[in-house]
């Protein structure tokens, strides 16, 4: 009965109908409707049933117009049977670990209901041009909406990839929602390092059952570009363009949504993609030399997957109440990041309380919300009053990352001296010693 609640849910139990059942509605206004009960999401009206009818359209019938019900025909709908997919003989084995979001779902259309993947010859109906490139393993760990994903989530997911990289599979593809993917890039590039593969996260902008899917040759460029790539890095796969000619491979540090709805909605920030896919030939493509090279050996993997749950990400703004800093040390926050204006300022009436923040324990970490271009405290007074009362400077990290990553430390170190000092280490080229004209997008160049 899934989206259905209260009074209507009652009285479709009540009558024994499900999703799937064929019911006839007769209303007020002497309407007879009758279709196959669809489920619907939970932000649907609590009063509305939705039907689908025989001519494919869903409509929606307020229970409240509905003067009788009845149930025509439950029936339970066969599965199709499954091909056997076998194992090719000399082919790499990809583990596909399913933890959410559209791309590795498909629709029932007899039902409505959308349903993750589960079978390797499942994946091969939805993405054919899969054949041929590896072996396939699939594990569905979680199936959440991108937006609940918490730092707990991200240490489940750490901890499977840890093992199947343990366990001797050839490559790892993560299929996640868009919404988060870049937050849980970064969470795993440092909770896992030393890799002897490319880890492989990758989503879908429109659904599966769309026309304008980019599902399936995202997948395919996310397979690829574990199977082919030379690095060992953690990488965020998506399409390059609104076209289907190729897909970006993203350090998973360096990479942003910039985009609600646009297929090439992915960007790397402050760094230029490590590589690209072209999806007309089906070749990888290497276009940034600057990467962490794969591990030799898969128990030279370096796991310290770990998060913690008390940083806050906030803000600078005009008029910024510096109450909120006070509430997170109130309340007992373990680290604060700040997504400052320009070079990494806030306004000069908050430094008290950033000041307490620290005399409490509690790290304060400067980044920008311009995105492109580092802080420099340095420069004005404010940025100098900063540095000072020992906020640390976040260099070139995305605000996402540089919480994370904060996330991570305060995990192993609650130390202010060891949390500096770790913040200020390059672990997986989150930030830039220095930045290029070829890490700025055209538009910044020109």
């Amino acid at each position: 009965m899934m989206g259905y609640r209260g009074k209507t849910r009652e009285v479709l139990e009540k009558l024994g109908a499900s999703i799937g059942c064929r019911i006839r509605l007769s209303t007020k206004d002497n309407v007879f409707i009758e279709g196959i009960l669809m489920p619907k999401h939970e932000f649907s009206s609590p009063e509305i049933i939705v039907i689908k009818l025989d001519n494919g359209y869903n409509i929606g019938i307020s229970i409240d117009r509905v003067v009788k019900i009845e149930l025509v025909m439950c029936r339970s709908i066969p599965s199709p049977p499954k091909t056997i997919m076998e194992k090719i003989g000399g082919l790499p084995i990809t583990k596909i670990l399913g933890c959410g979001g559209t791309i590795a779902s498909k629709v029932e259309y007899e039902t409505g209901a959308v349903k993750p993947v589960m079978e390797p010859s499942e994946l091969l109906e939805l993405v054919p041009e899969l054949k041929g490139l590896a072996n396939y393993e699939m594990e569905v760990v979680f199936n959440i909406l991108s937006e609940d994903m918490t730092p707990s989530h991200w240490e489940v997911i750490a901890h499977r990839v840890y093992n199947a990289i343990i366990s001797g599979v050839d490559g790892i593809v993560i299929t996640h929602g868009t919404d988060t993917m870049s937050y849980t890039a970064a969470a795993l590039a440092f909770a896992l390092r030393n890799l002897p593969m490319p880890i492989s996260i990758v989503g879908a902008q429109r659904s599966s059952d769309r026309p304008s899917t980019d599902a399936a040759l995202n997948l395919f460029a996310a397979v690829l570009t574990t199977l082919k790539a030379p690095f060992g890095e953690v990488v965020v796969v998506m399409h390059a363009t609104s076209s289907d000619t190729e897909a970006y491979v993203h350090r998973g540090v360096k990479v942003r949504k910039m985009h609600s709805s646009r297929r090439d909605a992915f960007q790397s920030i402050n760094d230029i993609p490590l590589a690209k896919v072209d999806l007309i030939k089906r070749e990888f493509i290497l276009i940034n030399n600057r990467f962490i090279g794969r591990a030799k050996n898969r128990s030279d993997v370096i796991a310290q997957i770990g998060f913690d749950d008390k940083v806050a990400l906030v803000k600078a703004y005009p008029g910024f109440q510096k109450e909120i800093i006070d509430f997170l040390v109130d309340k007992e926050f373990h680290g604060i990041v700040i997504e400052g204006t320009g070079l990494g300022h806030i306004g000069s009436y908050v430094i008290d309380s950033i000041k307490r923040a620290i005399e409490h324990e509690i790290p304060v970490v400067m980044t920008t919300q311009t995105l492109f271009g580092r802080v420099n405290m340095n420069v004005y007074t404010t940025g100098r009053k900063l540095l000072e009362i020992g906020v640390i400077p976040g260099e070139d990290m995305l605000p996402e990352t540089a919480y994370v990553k904060l996330s991570w430390i305060l995990k192993q170190t609650r130390n202010l001296s060891e949390v500096r000092k770790m913040m200020l280490t390059n672990y997986v080229n989150e930030f830039n010693p220095t930045l290029r004209e070829e890490h700025f997008p055209i538009w910044v160049r020109t």
